[in-house]
């Protein structure tokens, strides 16, 4: 059957004349340039919003207004005040203060790394390929080292416990990552000769240092106003340094053979087809770090700006940003190696995946060995604040 529409119910089709159609643009243009203006509007708001929220937040204070455990050197104002709500203190998550770029730095990158995995897991099957694990570790190593540090750096104004308690907690994140570096560069990133040198004592070692440095760091945390700074930075930093140097030698041995042994990886390179593509993000991955670790352990460039960076421009800003980079260049080199390594570490682990077992549960093991450390020296802090508080 077919309908048609009566001449009457037939609209004729609307036309605009030509005179009216510059104006009629211009109030389109304007009207979206309106809606603009109320988004802008809205997001400006912000803070505003927060401050009705949280009304009674108090401000920051100068570096003589806070206990000398507290100060950072060169850093002058931007303190938060101790013995607030901790609703306060996650709220100071939106205020400005002297931690707040460490916070975001670090759980920006977390959930940088958070998207990562959750990208790879839909190509990657942690649960059933065992060969997979190591990987599955350092991804889960590199969001708890994250995640402590933002937690450290947001909450440790609460007090002077909390504010060791807190730092303790970053410390077994660090420790963590390190395990997960070194399991991941050993499955992954070593090369066979070097392999055979170390496999029976390599994550024995990499495990020892990882609970070496926890402990280390901890210490010097602990006796933080007792001992000098250089003192304290050695305890701290040299356990560190000693697991880095460790946990990266297979990356450090393959890094320095590739010239000779991929000669014609170089010529592929320089045609415009890349060879080993993870080796740039390992090359990457220790520069970044390298990078991160002199801002560690270097106050710049505060030291020579006192009191213009306390907000922005701290050296440990500046190394919790190449860390983030150099983890996410971990991260990618240790994929493409899982990918395109995989008849060597086959090879060398065995085909069934039994080492990566041993190291997943030597991975809770040592999780477990840490958080015990930090439990250990958090007691030992407040022993030592209560028996301070009694002697007044």
């Amino acid at each position: 059957m077919h309908c048609c529409q009566s001449p009457e119910t037939i609209q004729p089709a609307t036309t605009v004349p030509p005179s009216i159609r510059p104006s009629l643009m211009a109030t389109i243009v304007m009207e979206r340039i309106g809606h603009l203006f109320i988004n802008l509007q809205q997001v400006r708001a912000v803070p505003q919003m927060l401050t009705e929220v949280a009304p009674s937040m108090p401000g920051t204070l100068r570096d003589t207004e806070v206990p000398g455990f507290f100060r950072e050197r060169y850093i002058h104002a931007g303190y938060r005040p101790l013995h607030q709500g901790w609703r306060y203190y996650f709220l100071s998550l939106f205020q400005r203060h002297n931690e707040t770029i460490n916070v975001w730095t670090h759980l920006l990158g977390s959930l940088l790394v958070l998207v990562k995995f959750l990208q790879l897991a839909e190509t990657v099957d942690f649960i059933h390929d065992a060969h997979a694990w190591p990987l599955l570790i350092l991804l889960l190593s590199s969001l708890a080292y994250m995640a402590c540090s933002t937690v450290a750096h947001l909450l440790a104004a609460k007090s002077e416990f909390y504010h060791y308690c807190f730092f303790f907690l970053d410390y077994v994140g660090v420790a963590q990552y390190q395990y997960g570096s070194a399991v991941a560069h050993f499955y992954y990133a070593v090369e066979p000769d070097y392999h055979r040198w170390v496999s029976s004592v390599f994550m024995p070692t990499a495990t020892f240092l990882c609970c070496l440095s926890c402990l280390g760091c901890c210490y010097g945390k602990y006796r933080n106003h007792s001992l000098r700074v250089w003192v304290r930075k050695v305890g701290q930093v040299v356990p560190s340094a000693m697991a880095y140097a460790w946990d990266t030698s297979p990356v450090f041995h393959r890094l320095l053979l590739w010239p000779t042994s991929h000669s014609d990886d170089i010529t592929a390179a320089a045609s415009g087809i890349v060879g080993d593509p993870a080796i740039s993000f390992h090359g990457g991955q220790v520069a970044f770090f390298l990078s991160s670790a002199f801002f560690f352990t270097n106050p710049l460039p505060e030291r020579l700006f006192p009191g213009h960076c306390d907000f922005l421009g701290q050296g440990h800003q500046l190394f919790h940003i190449f860390l983030v980079i150099c983890t996410l260049c971990q991260i990618q080199a240790s994929h493409l190696d899982y990918l395109g390594r995989r008849p060597l570490y086959t090879q060398l682990h065995g085909e069934g995946g039994a080492a990566a077992t041993i190291y997943l549960v030597q991975y809770g093991a040592t999780q477990v060995v840490c958080v015990c450390i930090a439990v250990f020296m958090a007691r030992k802090v407040k022993r030592l604040l209560d028996c301070r508080d009694k002697s007044k």
